[in-house]
């Protein structure tokens, strides 16, 4: 996986739901980190040049077609953005490892 996300022949896109997740777990205290969040957000990005995925309705509509074994909207739509944009998700999140008809690379 790490290759994968290295390799400059890929491109990394991040869902801006992600980062609003992130920020929910530091401000409800489930993940630690040092300094302000939106300081740390800004330098993961310059570090590692991410493309921001869209939300769109495109997406919106997808997200309730996306066949998953639970009801999580956030993973609704992440798995929506990749499918509509082609994407491969990176998670370490079983459920949506093992979801039918979604492209998906283990991050562990």
């Amino acid at each position: 996986m790490d290759r994968a996300l290295r390799d400059p022949a890929n491109e990394l896109w991040l869902s801006p739901l992600s980062v609003w997740e992130f920020l929910l777990l530091v401000e409800g205290r489930r993940l630690r980190l040092d300094g302000d969040p939106l300081s740390w957000v800004a330098e993961a990005f310059r570090r590692s040049p991410m493309r921001e995925a869209p939300l769109t309705h495109e997406i919106a509509l997808a997200s309730r077609a996306v066949d998953l074994p639970h009801r999580d909207p956030v993973d609704r739509f992440l798995a929506a953005t990749a499918t509509v944009l082609g994407l491969t998700l990176v998670t370490a999140d079983e459920r949506l490892l093992g979801a039918s008809g979604l492209a998906t690379l283990a991050n562990r």
